[in-house]
C-alpha cells in the first residue's frame, strides 16, 4: 500500500511566503472511479476522478466528514447531474447541502426528491440535505446559512461551490489532499495562478472585467491570494468557526472578497491551486453588471469596516499536536442568518 501511495503523489511546489501559497501540480495517476459531465452540445462526458491525491488513503476518504455547499436559484437543469457528479467521488460521507432560495423552475422540490433517492439506507449520515429559504436573499447568506448547517451537522471540512460545473467536483479531493499535505486552513480552486486556465468562450471583455476585479480587490486590501473573487473553496472547520460567520455583511459576490480578507487578516492559512474554470453549460450567469459595480465599492466599505481587526495565533494542523492548537470553537446561534420561515430537509 505504502509504494503504491507513493507512486501516485502529487508533487508540490510552494510558491510565495506568509498567508498564500501556489500549487503547482503533477497529474495523478490512479483513477478511482468516473462521473457524467455536460456538455456543451446538451450529451454527457465521462470525467474521471483521481483515488488517492497526495497520498491520501482509502481509510482517510470513508471517514472524513465533508459537506459541499450549493447555493442555488434556478438551476432545476443542473441539481441532478451535479448531485450525481458529487455523490460518485471516492468520500463516501461527503453530504451534498442544497441552500434553495424558492427557486421558480422547482429546483427545491427536485432537491427534495434527490434528497429522498439519495438518502434511502443510509446509516448515520443523510448523504443529500436541503436548507429551504423563503425567498431570494442573496449569495451571501446563502452560504453562511449553508456552512452554519454544515458546522452544525459536525462536517469537519466544508466546500462552496456553484451548481452549474464552473467548478468541478473531480478538484475536491486534490483540494483534500493538498489541505491535509501543506496544513493549509482554505484551499482556493483558483483561476489566476499559473495552471489555471478559463473557459475558451469568455470573451475579451469578460476576461479584462474578471482580471480587473481581481486586481483592484488586492490593491485596495493589500492582500497575496491571486483570485479573489474565488467560489470554489475548501474550508477545515476551525477557519469557519475562527472567522465568526456573524460579523460577515457583504451578501453579493463582495461575500468572496470578505471572507478571502478575513482569513488573511487573522492570519489563517490559504493555498490556491490551479483550475480550469468551465463557463456554465445550462442557464444564465447572475452575475450582472450592477452586482460587479456594487462588488467594487464595497471593496473599500470591507478595508474600513476591519480596520481595527488585529491577526490572530492560527496553529498549523500540519505541524503541532493537539496540546499546541488553540482551543476548539462553539457555534453560537445567529439569528440573522438563521432567517424566520428557513426549513430543512434531509
Amino acid at each position: 500500500m505504502e509504494s503504491r501511495m507513493a507512486a501516485n503523489r502529487i508533487a508540490l511546489q510552494r510558491v510565495g511566503d506568509g498567508g498564500g501559497h501556489i500549487i503547482h501540480r503533477q497529474p495523478s495517476m490512479v483513477i478511482q472511479s468516473q462521473t457524467t459531465m455536460p456538455k456543451s452540445d446538451g450529451g454527457w462526458k465521462q470525467d474521471t476522478i483521481a483515488a488517492m491525491p497526495y497520498g491520501l488513503d482509502s481509510a482517510f476518504l470513508e471517514q472524513t466528514r465533508l459537506t459541499v455547499v450549493i447555493p442555488t436559484y434556478n438551476e432545476a437543469d443542473n441539481v441532478p447531474a451535479i448531485a450525481d457528479a458529487l455523490l460518485r467521488l471516492p468520500l463516501t460521507r461527503l453530504q451534498l447541502l442544497i441552500v434553495d432560495d424558492n427557486s421558480p423552475d422547482g429546483t427545491g422540490a427536485i432537491a427534495d426528491g434527490l434528497a429522498e433517492r439519495y438518502n434511502s439506507g443510509a446509516a448515520e449520515r443523510p448523504r443529500f440535505a436541503v436548507l429551504h429559504r423563503p425567498g431570494k436573499a442573496g449569495l451571501g447568506t446563502a452560504y453562511i446559512a449553508g456552512m452554519r448547517r454544515a458546522l452544525q451537522d459536525g462536517a469537519e471540512y466544508v466546500v462552496q461551490m456553484d451548481a452549474d460545473f464552473s467548478h468541478s467536483p473531480h478538484y475536491i479531493p486534490e483540494m483534500l489532499g493538498v489541505m491535509v499535505a501543506t496544513g493549509a486552513d482554505v484551499v482556493i480552486g483558483s483561476r489566476y495562478v499559473p495552471g489555471g486556465t478559463l473557459d475558451e468562450g469568455w470573451s475579451t471583455w469578460r476576461r479584462f472585467v474578471s482580471w480587473w476585479a481581481n486586481l483592484y480587490s488586492r490593491m485596495i486590501l493589500n492582500l497575496r491570494i491571486r483570485d479573489m473573487t474565488a467560489g470554489f473553496k475548501l474550508w477545515r472547520r476551525d477557519a469557519l468557526l475562527g472567522i465568526d460567520l456573524n460579523r460577515v455583511r457583504s451578501n453579493g459576490y463582495s461575500f468572496q472578497v470578505e471572507m478571502a480578507y478575513l482569513c488573511e487578516k487573522l492570519g489563517y492559512r490559504l493555498v490556491e491551486i490551479p483550475i480550469h474554470f468551465e463557463d456554465r453549460r445550462i442557464g444564465q450567469s447572475k452575475l450582472d453588471i450592477p452586482v460587479k459595480f456594487e462588488s467594487a465599492w464595497r471593496t473599500w466599505q470591507i478595508r474600513w469596516r476591519y480596520r481595527g481587526l488585529q491577526r490572530i495565533a492560527v496553529a498549523s494542523p500540519a505541524l503541532t499536536t493537539d496540546a499546541d492548537r488553540p482551543p476548539k470553537h462553539t457555534l453560537p446561534p445567529d439569528p440573522r442568518h438563521d432567517r424566520q420561515g428557513e426549513s430543512a430537509a434531509g
